[in-house]
């Protein structure tokens, strides 16, 4: 799934991901309150710029499922979905 999205490429790649829905449930059974609800930190990765200011190529791609930072990112909405853009060197690790 790719938007019509496009990351502006500056100093380091760019990345938009839309993050994971957050839990409702723990493993436990219990129900989590919306007020508790923490920020999700797992997404797919919907857009990526096609290279940095210095010529690089983003070692994502468009459909892979990242781990990211829990502050990471800018968040944006748009077409009323929930997007954060982030650097590329915010993202921990690809499962």
């Amino acid at each position: 799934m790719s938007i019509n999205i496009k990351p502006i490429a500056g100093t380091a790649n760019r990345v938009i991901v839309e993050a994971a829905a957050a839990e409702t449930q723990t493993a436990s059974g219990i129900y989590i309150p919306e007020t508790a609800k923490e920020k999700p930190q797992k997404g797919t990765v919907i857009s990526v710029s096609e290279q940095d200011g210095e010529g690089k190529a983003p070692s994502v791609k468009a459909g892979d499922v990242v781990l990211y930072g829990k502050f990471a990112g800018t968040e944006i909405n748009y077409e009323g979905k929930e997007y954060l853009i982030m650097r590329e060197s915010d993202i921990y690790a690809v499962l």
